[in-house]
């Protein structure tokens, strides 16, 4: 299957069939929301957004990047996330990277949000759809960072090879700067960010779902696929 590797500025076309990669933490978090039983996820494409659906969608949730603000009910956080009861919930996310690149391939034909916790799932999906060619879209440091890169080099050398070995892929993401940067906000105290948060992104194969961003109406929402694993 034909891949291609780019950053969110390097789409110059809609792709065929888009995974758009964030491993810290959009789509790790996004990840454990279903696990903790979250119906859908709409992605916003803006704080302001966020609010607003959240506003006039009555038991719906807003979740962020950054610390806690005032009329978002949670962060972007994996170790935080992990415990929230969501069952039945809408969860409206809005992050820095990772909902960013979802709605920049909004009009492909298949959309997958993916990251190390359901990369598994994802390559079996991506297989089962047969379609082509994959572009991957890394997220963080406008193409380069190597987290989301070794993810989705992960996913794409398991299309064709299920029991492709994850610990190189793994290994440069626990020192790549996002990981630093974590480790740094945990060491200094930073609101919105959880010591396990590392550790929970860098799990390969948490999830049995894929993670699929569909067009309802107005919205980009992402919906699980596959055999939902709860918590």
């Amino acid at each position: 299957m034909d891949q291609r590797f780019v950053g969110i500025g390097e789409l110059t076309e809609v792709p065929c069939v888009a995974v758009v990669v964030d491993v810290m933490r959009a789509f790790t978090v996004a990840a454990w929301a279903f696990a903790r039983g979250a119906e859908r996820i709409v992605l916003a494409s803006s704080e302001e957004e966020a609010l607003a659906l959240k506003e006039s969608r009555p038991g719906w949730l807003a979740l962020k990047d950054g610390p806690p603000a005032a009329g978002f009910d949670a962060v972007n956080s994996p170790g935080l996330i992990k415990s929230a009861e969501l069952s039945g919930r809408t969860v409206v996310q809005k992050t820095t990277a990772g909902t960013v690149g979802a709605l920049a391939v909004a009009d492909a034909p298949l959309v997958l949000c993916a990251s190390f916790v359901v990369a598994g799932a994802t390559a079996r999906q991506l297989r089962a759809e047969g379609l082509g060619p994959v572009t991957f879209v890394v997220t963080g440091e406008d193409g380069r960072a190597d987290e989301d890169r070794a993810c989705a080099e992960y996913i794409a050398r398991r299309i064709d090879e299920d029991d492709a070995e994850a610990a190189p892929y793994v290994r440069r993401a626990r020192v790549s700067r996002a990981a630093a940067d974590l480790t740094d906000g945990v060491r200094l105290g930073y609101r919105g960010v959880h010591p396990d948060d590392v550790e929970l992104c860098l799990e390969v194969d948490r999830f049995s779902f894929a993670m699929v961003a569909r067009r309802e109406e107005s919205l980009m929402v992402l919906r699980p696929t596959g055999e939902h694993a709860g918590w």
